[in-house]
């Protein structure tokens, strides 16, 4: 079956610098191109503040990274070119694209705004060999919408995505399993999805550098390493294993979330679930609020070098528990996150059910119950008197990264 799939990744060069420079040659044909010049896009212009959110090519040359403070951006080029982020155009130049890809294949996931993934398992007889039809695609891009891609073709989600990141800009790449040795094994191990700083430290600290060293180690070592479930995931990646389907992913507003940007990096476990509890604080009494239950967790963690990654989880009954939501959230990151220290950590729930049409679960038990009167009277007490009129223990430390209930003014009712 693996061999049979047809998989491209579609992934825009420099996404916001380029849609930003599209956007300004609409307007006004004569003016500078940012993609020629040293520049970025994130922050203030004036005041010089804010990150890195997308570099020009020119910029990447002197050692200007995404994600970095545009303070130290400048000291290594003072000539750079900071324009602010115009978040509107990016998400209209981001539509039209999928428009283009939605002519080649109904099995699209919009990975994030400037990626995507096409089944072309179907379709693809439709159009052509494999390489002629991705860079059938990306010429129309370029020459429709303005802006360059890069695309990955391959049969399976991860191979693709490893493709795309060969050689950029503008370029179509292949990696089918039998290219694997060649072109993804002699590469270093971080270039590898899902390899995180500090998943690679440890793998360097026993000698594994590449991807292929990798490969070739055996799994029962890398457990004990990095623990059982991330430790199948990587090997698998590593030796060009992933089944995951191309679907689309269901919208936020589908699901009740809510997410935090720390004020500080954290890279342990006690933390990141404190932080856990706060998110599930809100996320749990919007569900009561709105009599509604969940029937999925997701776990969604951005780390310090910007690199997003998620996990869910489905649960054996519906749920408006913020208990349950908070030990299924803790269980989905202890098994996926490598403790590459993280900047901002979500919780969402989806596959909302209106509670009226749960199926009366007849061997709740007395704990069960209990809790639930516990959360509902916890609820009330909160709407009546305030939401800092009841605190859980464990946020009464001076030191919490966190306040008890996070976005407690925006969610919280």
């Amino acid at each position: 079956m693996e061999q049979n799939r047809l998989i491209f990744h579609i992934d825009v060069n420099s996404a916001f610098l380029s849609w930003e420079s599209v956007d300004r040659l609409e307007k006004d044909p004569k003016a500078l191109d940012l993609r020629t010049i040293p520049s970025a896009v994130g922050g203030d212009e004036k005041a010089r503040h804010g990150i890195v959110l997308a570099k020009s090519i020119p910029a990447k040359k002197y050692g200007i990274t995404t994600g970095e403070p545009l303070v130290h951006a400048l000291k290594k080029c003072p000539e750079l070119k900071i324009v602010p982020p115009h978040f509107d155009t990016y998400i209209r130049k981001s539509r039209q694209l999928m428009d283009i890809l939605s002519d080649y294949t109904p099995d699209i996931e919009k990975f994030s705004i400037d990626e995507a993934f096409l089944d072309m398992t179907s379709t693809i007889h439709l159009f052509g060999p494999p390489l002629t039809v991705a860079n059938q695609i990306r010429e129309r891009v370029a020459k429709e919408l303005g802006f360059t891609v890069n695309i990955g073709i391959a049969p399976n989600k991860l191979l693709a995505k490893m493709a795309s990141d060969f050689k950029k800009p503008d370029m179509c790449h292949t990696l089918f399993s039998h290219e694997i040795e060649k072109k993804m094994w002699p590469l270093p191990i971080g270039e590898l999805f899902f390899v995180g700083h500090s998943a690679r430290k440890k793998m360097k600290s026993i000698g594994i550098h590449t991807i292929g060293e990798l490969a070739a180690c055996k799994v029962s070592y890398l457990k004990h390493l990095l623990g059982e479930k991330y430790a199948i995931l990587i090997h698998n990646y590593a030796c060009g294993i992933d089944h995951e389907p191309v679907e689309e992913r269901e919208p936020l507003n589908k699901g009740y979330g809510n997410s935090t940007t720390l004020s500080r990096d954290i890279d342990d476990l006690e933390a990141a679930c404190q932080v856990l509890l706060s998110l599930c604080e809100t996320v749990g009494a919007r569900l009561r609020q709105d009599r509604v239950l969940c029937d999925c967790v997701c776990v969604e963690i951005k780390d310090w070098d910007f690199h997003s990654q998620s996990h869910q989880m489905t649960l054996n009954n519906p749920t408006d528990s913020t208990s349950i939501i908070y030990e299924t959230a803790c269980k989905l990151i202890k098994d996926f996150w490598d403790k590459t220290p993280l900047r901002l950590i979500g919780v969402r729930t989806t596959k909302i059910t209106d509670e009226g049409y749960c199926q009366l679960n007849l061997f709740e038990s007395e704990q069960s119950r209990k809790r639930k009167e516990m959360e509902k009277a916890v609820d009330t007490i909160r709407n009546k008197f305030g939401t800092d009129s009841v605190k859980r223990a464990s946020f009464l430390k001076e030191d919490s990264i966190v306040d008890h209930v996070s976005g407690k003014e925006k969610h919280y009712h």
